[in-house]
C-alpha cells in the first residue's frame, strides 16, 4: 500500500453510497449516493448539500459503497520466528508433543521474540500488517504474550504502539502475558502468574503500554482462580479484560470473564448456554476466530444458535499468529465465518464493524458512520454487501480514511 499526500482537516465526499452498520436493519441498506462531511478527523455531518462556493476539497466516491473501517479486534501481530517447518511436520504425522519436545511450538516463537530487537519486531510485522491494511482496517488489536518477562512484554507493546508511527492505523494494545508459562517457571504457573501481577502489570499500566489484560484460561494455560487473579489485578490498575477462553474445553472461563464486565471472551468453540447467558447479561462480545478453527482443523463449532438466542454480539477476527492461524486477511476470515460457523453476510459485516468495536471498548467511536464519530471508513468497488463475505482474492478497496486521512490501495 502507497499513501498519497493527505488532505487538510475538513474534507467532503461526495456521491457515497452509505452502509452505515447502525443498530437496527436500516444499518445494512445501502444509501442513495450522498455526501459526507469530515472535520477535524470526525463525521461532521452525513446527507447535507455540498455548499456551492466551499473551497473545501472534496473526494468523488463515484457512487462506490462506503463502509466503516473495517477492525481487526484480536491479533498477536508482534512476533519473531516462523513456524511454517511444525505445519509441515504435523502434515507429516508428528504430533504437537512431539513438536513442543523439540523446541517448537509456542515457546519457540516466544525464543524468537526474546531475541528480536524492538526495531527488528516492527519490520516483522509491518507486512502482515499491510494485508489488514489491504482488507479495509483502520484499527487493529494486537496482544503480547510471546516475551513472558517483564522486560520483553515491554517491548512486544512498545513495538506495537509504534506501528502507528509506520502506517495510517489505529492500535489498540492488550496485554497477554498469560498466554503460557515461560521455560524459567516450568511446572510453576502460579508462581508465573504472582509475576504477572506484582510485576507486568504494574509496569505496563505506569507505562501506559495497553488497555486491557488478556489471559489464556485453557486447561494447557491457566486456570480459573490464575485467570481471576489476573484479573483482579487489572481492575486494580484501571486496565480492561478480555478473555482467550472455551477454546479446547468448558472450563468456565467465559462466564468469570462476564463477570468482571470483560470487553470481549474470544474462540469459545466450547462455550455452553449458562456462559452464553452470562455474556448476554453482562454485555460481552463474542469474539469468532474461525482461522484458528480451520487451521487446527477444529470440529466443535461455537455456539452460534445460542448467541443469537440471547442476542449476544459477536465479532470476527483473524487471530494472526504463527501456530494457529497465520492469516492476514479480515475479508476471508469473514468468509470462513460464513461458511464455517454458518453466520449471514450481515453478521460477518457487524463482527469487522460495530461489534469489533464493542470488543474494544470503542463503540461510541468507530465502527460506525454516524455524526461525531472517528472518519475511519473504506471506499469499495463493491455493489453489495455480500460480495465481503463472497469473493476473495481480488482486492476491491479504493481507499482508507483514518481520522479523515486518506490512504489510496
Amino acid at each position: 500500500m502507497t499513501s498519497q499526500p493527505t488532505f487538510p482537516s475538513q474534507v467532503w465526499l461526495t456521491n457515497a453510497r452509505l452502509l452505515t452498520m447502525m443498530a437496527g436493519d436500516a444499518g445494512y441498506q445501502v444509501s442513495s449516493p450522498t455526501t459526507v462531511h469530515i472535520k477535524g478527523g470526525r463525521i461532521a455531518s452525513i446527507g447535507l448539500p455540498l455548499p456551492s462556493t466551499d473551497t473545501i476539497p472534496t473526494i468523488d466516491c463515484a457512487n462506490r459503497l462506503v463502509t466503516p473501517g473495517f477492525i481487526d479486534c484480536h491479533t498477536h501481530l508482534i512476533y519473531a520466528g516462523n513456524r511454517a517447518n511444525e505445519f509441515e511436520m504435523r502434515l507429516n504425522g508428528k504430533s504437537y508433543q512431539e513438536i513442543s519436545a523439540n523446541g517448537g511450538g509456542i515457546l519457540a516463537t516466544v525464543s524468537a521474540t526474546r531475541t528480536a530487537s524492538e526495531e527488528q519486531l516492527i519490520e516483522l510485522a509491518l507486512p502482515r500488517l499491510d494485508g489488514l491494511l489491504r482488507c479495509g482496517v483502520t484499527t487493529v488489536e494486537v496482544k503480547s504474550g510471546y516475551g513472558l518477562t517483564l522486560k520483553d512484554e515491554l517491548k512486544m507493546l512498545r513495538a506495537a504502539k509504534a506501528l502507528q508511527d509506520h502506517r495510517s492505523v489505529n492500535v489498540c494494545t492488550t496485554l497477554l502475558a498469560a498466554h503460557a508459562t515461560p521455560p524459567e517457571y516450568a511446572n510453576r504457573p502460579s508462581a508465573y502468574i504472582d509475576y504477572v501481577c506484582n510485576e507486568i502489570i504494574p509496569a505496563v499500566s505506569e507505562q501506559s503500554l495497553a488497555s486491557s489484560v488478556d489471559v489464556f484460561c485453557e486447561s494447557i494455560g491457566f486456570d480459573l482462580a490464575q485467570t481471576e487473579q489476573v484479573f483482579l489485578t487489572a481492575q486494580q490498575h484501571g486496565l480492561a479484560i478480555k478473555g482467550h477462553t472455551e477454546q479446547l474445553s468448558n472450563l468456565g472461563g467465559s462466564a468469570l470473564t462476564a463477570k468482571y464486565q470483560g470487553l470481549s471472551v474470544d474462540h469459545i468453540e466450547y462455550l455452553d448456554e449458562q456462559g452464553v447467558k452470562a455474556l448476554a447479561e453482562n454485555g460481552t462480545v463474542a469474539t469468532l476466530l474461525p482461522g484458528a478453527f480451520y487451521f487446527l482443523k477444529e470440529t466443535q463449532q461455537p455456539p452460534i444458535a445460542l448467541l443469537r438466542k440471547h442476542q449476544v454480539p459477536m465479532a470476527v477476527a483473524t487471530d494472526i499468529n504463527p501456530g494457529t492461524s497465520p492469516f492476514a486477511d479480515l475479508t476471508m476470515m469473514m468468509n470462513m465465518s460464513c461458511t464455517l460457523f454458518g453466520l449471514t453476510p450481515e453478521e460477518a459485516l457487524r463482527g469487522v464493524t460495530s461489534n469489533a468495536a464493542r470488543a474494544l471498548g470503542l463503540a461510541d467511536q468507530t465502527g460506525q458512520l454516524q455524526v461525531g464519530y472517528q472518519a475511519d471508513l473504506a471506499i469499495w468497488d463493491i455493489d453489495h454487501p455480500a460480495d465481503f463475505s463472497y469473493l476473495q482474492g481480488v482486492t476491491r478497496l479504493h481507499a482508507r480514511l483514518v481520522g479523515g486521512q486518506v490512504d489510496y490501495v
